[in-house]
């Protein structure tokens, strides 16, 4: 299992309007070039979200489910990767003084990646959540930035 956390210098609600925005998922997920909402009102539980992956000269496609939503605290996510199956992506977003403490829980869940599973594995996705957190901090932070530009 891998868990990473990150204080985000912007209020939990800030962040939580990022989580919800379905179109803003290829920004700061690591790995999606594109995403957009497909079943449901994103991010409803069971509703769906579509996205590519580019992965050298090959893009492919990819989804993720809604499995627990908990505004404004948790957003948990199952991941479908194909021939690798599935991963299990907690998203828990906690105040922490005027800030917010995000903190990312994810592991293999169905399918041969479980099989596989191991250490190694472990330290390649806390290199992935610890790109995916300083990209969703920066969003978080230009989108804080544009909404105080127009006044809201």
């Amino acid at each position: 299992m891998a868990v990473r956390h990150q204080l985000i210098r912007r209020p939990p609600a800030a962040v939580w309007a990022v989580l919800e925005d379905g179109n803003r998922y290829a920004d700061w997920v690591v790995g999606t070039a594109r995403s957009r909402p497909a079943d449901g009102t994103w991010p409803a539980l069971g509703s769906t979200i579509e996205y590519q992956v580019r992965i050298g000269p090959w893009t492919v496609g990819g989804h993720t489910v809604v499995r627990r939503y908990e505004p404004p605290h948790r957003l948990e996510l199952e991941a479908y990767s194909g021939p690798l199956g599935t991963a299990r992506i907690a998203i828990e977003v906690q105040p922490w003084g005027q800030d917010t403490l995000v903190v990312v829980d994810e592991h293999p869940l169905r399918g041969p990646g479980g099989t596989v599973h191991n250490t190694a594995v472990d330290t390649l996705i806390q290199i992935r959540h610890r790109s995916m957190l300083g990209r969703l901090a920066a969003v978080v932070g230009q989108t804080s930035r544009d909404t105080a530009d127009r006044g809201e």
